[in-house]
């Protein structure tokens, strides 16, 4: 079984009650949605967009930008678009996977996006190298990718950590540490300039990564 006809089997009933549920652990998304820095008639991209909560509250905030997702459940694109169309205003949405994907063939862009976001998304990309690689690629240089997602739980009680990483695994959600050397990499590199920070005891940490060549 591939990895989107795992998310269709994962999603395909909680899509329903999706948003209501995760927003109670979800935690730090509202934070990084009001931080991002985004531009009228700016192209913005989110990878595993899920039911467009997020891309919905951008288009909200800023109506003169361009928005679009990607996620590998058909499932949870039935309810984007749903969401979508309720808003009224386009966000253009498909169905891939984030690791394959490309401004100008998947959305006939002529140029790369100005802003990338992950939302929760790359704790549940196996991978989640390869689709950092593939925003990187479809960024402009000066752009941000913005990541918000699960941290080491490291100022939390131990039973809070081993209890939250048992129940994330039954979703096949995984905090990866390697993550965050992986992004620090990358700026030793010169391939752009890191921002980390962590929030809720580090349950949670948003990260910017602002691409520079």
């Amino acid at each position: 079984m591939n990895h989107a006809q795992a998310m269709d089997n994962m999603y395909r009933y909680q899509r329903y009650i999706y948003d209501f549920t995760r927003k109670y652990f979800l935690l730090g998304r509202d934070t990084l949605l009001a931080r991002m820095e985004i531009a009228p008639h700016q192209h913005v991209l989110e990878l595993g967009c899920g039911t467009a909560h997020n891309l919905v509250r951008l288009a909200k905030q800023y109506p003169q930008t361009h928005f679009y997702g990607i996620d590998a459940s058909a499932q949870m694109l039935i309810s984007a678009e749903k969401k979508v169309k309720t808003w009224g205003n386009p966000i253009i949405l498909k169905q891939g996977l984030a690791e394959n994907f490309n401004f100008h063939t998947t959305f006939e862009l002529n140029q790369p996006f100005d802003v990338i976001l992950f939302s929760y998304a790359l704790s549940m990309i196996p991978p989640w190298r390869e689709a950092f690689e593939a925003a990187l690629a479809n960024l402009k240089v000066g752009g941000h990718i913005y990541i918000v997602d699960f941290f080491d739980q490291a100022e939390l009680p131990v039973f809070f950590q081993k209890g939250l990483t048992r129940w994330l695994h039954y979703f096949q959600v995984h905090y990866r540490p390697e993550l965050l050397a992986y992004l620090h990499e990358l700026e030793n590199n010169q391939r752009g300039t890191l921002t980390i920070t962590p929030l809720y005891k580090r349950y949670t940490f948003i990260a910017k990564f602002k691409k520079i060549k």
